[in-house]
């Protein structure tokens, strides 16, 4: 427990929280017909500091001041949900997107992020402007697609709540004093935060080893000394081995077919044709006779020129994870 590890959760969805609102317009129409655009910036930070920022720069004479439209938001709680709760010890296994490596990860732990969005203006039709392009994606929530866990590619949609709309329109004063209509808008961000990743590439079994041994009645005498060892198999082709291409329409149960290669084609291994797996018993002239839908795969019918492609060691090398497999067995 309190090991070091960051999986940047909360930075995640703050970010995406507020690239939601990239990219808002107002638009203004003037006299001559004529429409300007302007782009609603955005920032990370609380309410008062631009608020301040309007007072300590309300004189009109100034040359430079901060303009708006402009909008805020802030990340401002987080609580945990037992609502959405899951079993603690519940883990699950993913790889590296280059498939090198083995990780688990145990079940996430919810809470919710809490976010306030503040809006500022300084007419009241750019404050409905901007509101009315953001209102009608929440009903009441919209949801926000943050990948997880770094390289791991975990993405997860989190819903995010409307709760509230607050509005203020500080307009008091005399004529120098600036005004700044300010909606507030709160959120909820359902998240979820994982623990640490740990690394189990090291504990996938990938060959297994029994040693049978028979002694005497006496158990003076050992009378028979058996090791069966166990590896992984592909039940499909991974390295698009084509071998050859089958020279006839193949039914359900017919297990005599016809290839055109049939010298591309070794006895005693297995094929794959179409998304069916095969075990060849032998090669008859230019046909292969095989073994039908091996290893749970279903016989299917197969047209004429369909592809065959060889199953091979190097694909037992290539299995991905949550792949189905088989077994090569050998007794010494």
């Amino acid at each position: 427990m309190f090991e070091y590890f960051y999986n940047e959760i909360l930075r995640s969805c703050i970010i995406g929280f507020g690239s939601l609102f990239n990219g808002l317009e107002v638009q203004h129409t003037n006299d001559n017909g004529t429409q300007s655009i302007i782009q609603v910036p955005i920032a990370y930070g609380p309410t008062q500091k631009f608020l301040a920022r309007l007072q300590q720069e309300a004189q009109l004479n100034r040359p430079v001041q901060m303009t708006l439209p402009r909008m805020s938001f802030e990340f401002t709680s987080l609580t945990y949900d037992p609502s959405r709760k899951t079993t603690k010890t519940q883990s699950f296994l993913t790889t590296t997107p280059d498939g090198s490596e083995i990780k688990r990860v145990y079940a996430p732990v919810p809470y919710n992020m809490g976010f306030t969005l503040s809006i500022y203006t300084k007419l009241n039709d750019d404050m409905l402007q901007i509101v009315e392009q953001i209102l009608p994606y929440f009903q009441p929530h919209y949801n926000l697609s943050v990948k997880f866990l770094g390289n791991l590619n975990e993405i997860r949609d989190i819903p995010v709540n409307l709760d509230s709309i607050t509005m203020d329109d500080d307009y008091e004063g005399n004529f120098e004093t600036r005004r700044a209509l300010v909606y507030t808008l709160t959120f909820t961000a359902k998240t979820y935060l994982y623990g640490p990743i740990a690394d189990v590439s090291g504990d996938i079994v990938k060959k297994v080893t029994v040693g049978y041994s028979a002694l005497s009645t006496d158990g003076s005498v050992r009378t028979r000394d058996l090791t069966y060892q166990v590896t992984p198999r592909a039940t499909k082709d991974y390295d698009n081995s084509l071998i050859s291409n089958i020279d006839e329409d193949v039914d359900l149960t017919q297990t005599s077919i016809k290839v055109t290669n049939p010298d591309g084609i070794t006895e005693n291994t297995y094929v794959y044709v179409g998304s069916e797996e095969m075990f060849v018993e032998k090669i008859v002239g230019d046909s292969m006779v095989v073994r039908r839908a091996q290893d749970n795969t279903k016989a299917s019918k197969h047209p004429l020129g369909r592809d065959v492609f060889s199953i091979t060691k190097e694909d037992d090398k290539l299995i991905e994870f949550g792949d189905d497999f088989g077994f090569n067995g050998s007794v010494f």
